[in-house]
């Protein structure tokens, strides 16, 4: 084995032997592989020694860019002493969550029964057979102040395994896991959930800070599209304002890069002023997705530049030169959470000299720092920069002209980012997820539908070619995970519900036919591997997984909306499109399983409600007749692209007698054709078309028709 120069325990140079994990792939793990804890990768080799030796089994969830995943490795994992602790009682295993997030998924589902709360890093114990009856996230070397350490807790656990309860508290766990599930006995889903959702985020909202809880503070955008989508269907304004105050607030404070873009993970105060420093590649997309639409609902040109300027920083920073998109950025750098973030006032002053004043005006900037960092409580002199208002507002309040204060602002900026790059960046993450890579081509589809540009269109087509070429058998099985040159992992059910949500995004974008009908592919494999035939709803794991105790299914609305709020909204896009109802009736079973436990706290699953008012309708199909690239289909995508219409789907046809691909895909085309030689347009609702047209404005009042007389139900309701 090669060895390894690490510091030591007490910051000296040794010498260490590598561990199991260093012939994985996954960064992660790497930043294990010369612990001296003997680490295992996730697999029967590890549960057998365990089997053998008769110990309980150590499992350790993080992912390469978690801050506290990094101090728990510099407090006990590089520790000699825990280490030999942990080497004497546990078989211990190191799981990427990012590779793994169905084990992530159940094992922070023990999380939850067992103490109510979940996070990373993630600690279970197990016994050989993979029945956990412990579990923690962060645990700190040495107890303090009601924490147990692992100095203690490991000898506890040792007294306790040979002690034979176990037994007990594994069967309680699994029956609780099993309770857990739904179920196709939940009561029909009505507009009445939609409703109850809304009302209590009015109850949970910040009125002055916009998000919806206190400290910590998690962007959350699929609740963001959940109002919007609200607001379109029953014309209550504070549903929009909700999402406004939230999106704004979000945008002007520090858990958004205003010199590098993109956002922070997530902001540890209620004001979003202190964030969270790592950037995770899902909220970008979910939060491009957000502000595309809060764009469109509102006309309002900030939520365009802040979604243009996080794909910005995703086609710099995060794109493979093969196409696809790298998973995160770390929060720390030269092992200091933020680092490379952070200013200091006369730091800027150097770089930016005579409008320094100006700009440190504007961001907040303080002599003193605003800053204090969560390890040390201290303040050094660091700043976070934040708005305290809109560049709008505060150009009117400064007596500038909008232009010309935007303008210098972005002078600054890009010289504060040119000095920045000679910092020590953060680790980046250089995997490829199959199931985020589905996320950002549909937000990079979705804004190049929105802004009609190009190097949007580029990305999106370029992620989808690389996705469907390197991560997709023939049989229809995807793989999870892409690394030099390397694909692996089996896919789980994310990467089929998200790449079919991106690639269904994509064909509305380029009525490229083949997309289409890989998004049938990939639902139809889907759904024959992971679909539950007799209660509904989708399985995280594949039909023939058996690493997993309880086969799970996912519905609560997390940091990104669930495997099954996915899939109800592509079985009913999908429905549409191709007028199959077999989709509409998996929708129905979908929906009717989860009904009941979303109607238990429904602000907790705002991605189903979401995909539920698409189901409930009113929702449009619309068939364009006319060649791509003319300036007749140009018009006609133009009034449906420049609007906010969350619930149409958009197919093409070409001119002529066919059959093309598309007749064979869907079910209601082969028999329209162009009007009066012009490309055509058919509105079709509840399997009714209004009258053809050419004219791309009696298309627009025509869909808005169809939204606004089910809006007028709402409202005299």
């Amino acid at each position: 084995m090669p060895l390894h120069e690490v510091p030591g325990p007490a910051g000296t140079k040794g010498v260490r032997v590598p561990n199991r994990l260093i012939g994985e792939i996954s960064p992660y793990l790497l930043q294990h592989a010369y612990n001296p804890v003997e680490w295992y990768p996730w697999g029967d080799a590890a549960f057998q020694r365990a089997r053998e030796q008769d110990r309980p089994v150590f499992l350790s969830i993080g992912y390469s860019t978690c801050h506290w995943c990094h101090v728990m490795a510099r407090e006990s994992f590089e520790d000699d002493v825990i280490a030999a602790l942990l080497n004497r009682v546990f078989i211990c295993i190191k799981v990427d969550r990012e590779e793994r997030p169905d084990i992530d998924a159940f094992y922070m589902s023990v999380a939850q029964v067992l103490t109510g709360t979940g996070g990373w890093p993630l600690t279970i114990i197990m016994t050989p057979e993979r029945e956990p009856f412990f579990a923690a996230t962060y645990i700190p070397k040495e107890s303090r102040f009601g924490s147990e350490g692992l100095l203690d807790l490991v000898p506890a656990i040792e007294t306790f395994w040979k002690s034979q309860r176990i037994r007990d508290i594994t069967k309680k766990i699994t029956l609780a896991l099993h309770g857990s599930q739904g179920t196709g006995a939940g009561s029909p889903a009505t507009g009445r959930l939609l409703h109850a959702g809304y009302h209590d985020l009015e109850l949970r909202f910040d009125a002055i800070n916009g998000g919806f809880s206190g400290a910590p503070k998690f962007p959350a955008p699929h609740t963001i599209s959940f109002l919007l989508r609200y607001w379109k269907r029953t014309g209550k304004k504070n549903a929009l304002a909700m999402a406004e105050k939230t999106l704004q607030s979000m945008s002007q404070g520090g858990i958004y890069d205003h010199i590098g873009f993109g956002f922070h993970r997530y902001s540890t105060d209620s004001r979003w002023l202190v964030p969270h420093f790592e950037k995770m590649l899902y909220d970008q997309a979910l939060l491009v997705t957000a502000f595309t639409e809060a764009y469109l609902a509102t006309g309002n040109k900030s939520y365009r530049t802040t979604a243009e300027e996080c794909l910005t920083y995703l086609i710099r920073d995060m794109r493979d030169p093969a196409g696809g998109f790298y998973s995160a950025e770390d929060a720390d750098s030269e092992g200091i959470e933020g680092k490379f973030y952070l200013w200091k006032k006369d730091e800027i002053g150097q770089v930016l000299g005579d409008e320094a004043p100006f700009f440190t005006r504007v961001y907040q900037v303080k002599a003193e720092g605003n800053y204090i960092a969560q390890e040390t409580g201290h303040r050094k002199g660091d700043n976070i920069l934040l708005l305290a208002a809109p560049l709008s507002q505060l150009a009117s309040i400064a007596r500038l002209p909008e232009e010309e204060f935007v303008a210098g602002i972005s002078r600054a900026k890009e010289h504060l980012f040119t000095t920045r790059k000679d910092r020590v960046p953060p680790l980046k993450d250089d995997k490829v997820l199959t199931d985020w890579n589905g996320l950002v081509i549909s937000a990079f589809s979705y804004a190049a539908c929105a802004f009609g540009d190009n190097r949007y269109l580029e990305a999106a087509t370029g992620a989808a070619d690389f996705i469907l070429g390197t991560m997709k058998l023939g049989t229809g099985e995807l793989f999870h995970r892409y690394r030099e040159g390397t694909a692996g992992i089996r896919g789980v059910a994310s990467d089929y519900t998200y790449l079919c949500a991106g690639l269904l995004d994509l064909y509305e974008l380029t009525f490229i036919p083949r997309y289409l009908e890989a998004a049938i592919g990939i639902e139809n494999y889907f759904t024959n591997h992971f679909f539950d035939p007799r209660d509904g709803g989708y399985f995280t794991s594949h039909e023939d997984e058996a690493d997993i105790p309880v086969r799970q299914k996912e519905i609560y609305d997390g940091a990104v909306p669930s495997v099954n709020s996915v899939a109800l909204k592509n079985l009913v896009r999908l429905g549409l499109m191709t007028t199959n109802p077999d989709y509409h009736a998996r929708a129905w079973k979908l929906a009717r399983c989860f009904s009941t436990l979303a109607e238990q706290s429904p602000s907790g699953y705002t991605g189903f409600l979401s995909a539920l008012d698409f189901a409930l309708g009113p929702a449009a199909s619309v068939l364009i007749v006319g060649d791509t690239g003319t300036p007749g289909m140009d018009a006609m995508k133009a009034v449906i692209n420049s609007r906010f219409f969350p619930s149409v789907v958009v197919l093409q046809r070409p001119v002529g007698n066919g059959p093309f691909e598309i007749d064979r895909i869907s079910g209601f085309t082969a028999d329209m054709d162009e009007s009066g030689g012009k490309t055509t347009a058919y509105a079709c609702k509840n399997h009714v078309c209004d009258v053809p047209t050419n004219d791309p404005g009696i298309l627009a009042e025509s869909l808005e028709k169809m939204s606004n007389a089910e809006n007028e139900e709402n409202r005299k309701r």
